[in-house]
């Protein structure tokens, strides 16, 4: 079974989906033949990669609300993260364009390290307000998954993972998607946001019994005679 999931480093409802799918997958029988793919979104592609405003003044501008709202809805979604084992400290963030990371986590993903480099870049961001906008940090957290730090400043330095990035956004596009996390099982069913853990333990359930139970094949242009017949070869094809 395969579970892809749109999100961005930016999206605090990400990290928190993201957990609720693990706290699922923890639950589920067959995680083992379970692949969990990570793909890129981008809440705002226009935010700047070094901007004088804080986390609150952020939200307050991109909604119309005041900043004391907008500190009011960031206090509300740092409780809720922390009900799944999450810290989050919104007055200590760094608001950046999350591109760059987007193609790191491409550039892991070529390592077999994706998943790694995914929980370590949202940890970065939310709890430890790094600036995930900035070379030397990412490559900084690249080296701590395992990658080269000369070489993923190399990377970064230059375009690759680029079209990847794009490549996983219009796809996003294309599925109607406009709001992260969004999570797709075997391109057959989707759950939208970060939702009790629950709700995603019975779209792993449904789609496995879904698999498990699909039709057998069905034979074209031969009779049960022709089927049970004794000679191996007699229809065209040599059995074991």
């Amino acid at each position: 079974m395969k579970v892809e999931v749109w999100s961005d480093f930016a999206c605090p409802f990400c990290y928190i989906g993201k957990r609720q799918l693990e706290g699922a997958l923890s639950q589920f029988p067959n995680k083992d033949q379970v692949e969990v793919v990570y793909r890129s979104f981008q809440l705002d592609p226009t935010m700047e990669r070094d901007t004088n405003m804080d986390m609150h003044q952020v939200l307050a501008s991109k909604y119309g609300m005041s900043l004391e709202q907008a500190k009011g809805m960031n206090d509300r979604v740092a409780q809720q993260a922390k009900g799944v084992g999450l810290d989050y400290y919104f007055d200590t963030m760094i608001p950046t364009n999350t591109f760059d990371a987007h193609r790191l986590a491409h550039y892991a993903a070529t390592h077999g390290k994706m998943t790694e480099m995914k929980e370590r870049l949202l940890k970065a961001y939310f709890t430890e307000s790094l600036h995930l906008g900035d070379h030397e940090v990412l490559a900084q957290l690249a080296s701590e998954v395992g990658l080269d730090k000369a070489e993923t400043l190399a990377m970064l330095a230059g375009d690759e993972y680029k079209d990847k990035v794009q490549e996983d956004k219009q796809r996003g596009a294309d599925l109607g998607i406009n709001g992260v996390p969004f999570f797709v099982f075997n391109n057959k069913y989707a759950v939208s946001g970060a939702q009790p853990g629950e709700v995603f333990l019975g779209a792993l359930n449904k789609v496995w019994e879904e698999e498990q139970a699909a039709a057998p094949l069905q034979f074209v242009g031969q009779d049960e005679k022709e089927k049970t017949a004794g000679d191996n070869c007699a229809d065209g094809s040599c059995k074991l």
